[in-house]
């Protein structure tokens, strides 16, 4: 039993050091244009990026996902400087999701409603390998080019000795396996 758990636990320690490896250190493809641009709120400077890319013309229209019922498109608009009023058509929110898996859920209906083919997804750069597994899975004949976001207080070199970073990557890789669990024993039931 005690061999099995040391197994067991080295490779989860692997698991977890390869995943913190695969954080993106640098945006890829900064400049393709997509049909959309995809926010996931929860984090700083996402929605900051997500309205400069919409300015710099990479879509015609941006989603904010998982805005808080609280906060009003007139709030968001006194907040960022960036976002203007001649921007208010082109940026719809949504106030249903409530994590990722909603995030996704609502996304691919509003992406569908629109007969959007690609989306540039924006997320903080520790959260985006979890949102792309759910966002392939929720709309796999969409194209989507990830846009991670660099927030400054995580620190991604040397991650195990800032305790923030550390725990922030813990629980985003629990939450990664645990999202590819729950899908891959999907695919069991449904194949």
């Amino acid at each position: 039993m005690l061999p099995a758990l040391a197994l067991a636990l080295a490779v989860w320690v692997g698991g977890l050091f390869s995943y913190a490896a695969s954080i993106p250190r640098e945006v890829g493809n900064p400049d393709q244009r997509t049909d959309a641009i995809v926010v996931l709120t929860g984090g700083s400077l996402r929605l900051e990026v997500g309205l400069r890319l919409l300015r710099a013309g990479l879509a015609d229209r941006l989603l904010v996902s998982g805005v808080h019922p609280d906060v009003t498109r007139e709030a968001l608009l006194r907040l960022l400087p960036e976002w203007t009023e001649s921007m208010n058509a082109r940026i719809d929110i949504d106030y249903a999701a409530n994590n990722t898996v909603g995030n996704a859920s609502e996304t691919s209906e509003w992406l569908r409603e629109r007969g959007y083919r690609s989306l540039r997804l924006v997320t903080a750069n520790y959260h985006l390998r979890r949102s792309l597994l759910e966002f392939r899975d929720a709309m796999p004949e969409i194209e989507i080019v990830p846009h991670p976001v660099f927030p400054e207080d995580f620190h991604l070199a040397e991650w195990w000795r800032w305790p923030g970073s550390a725990a922030l990557i813990f629980s985003e890789y629990n939450k990664f396996l645990m999202a590819h669990l729950r899908l891959s024993l999907a695919g069991l039931i449904k194949g």
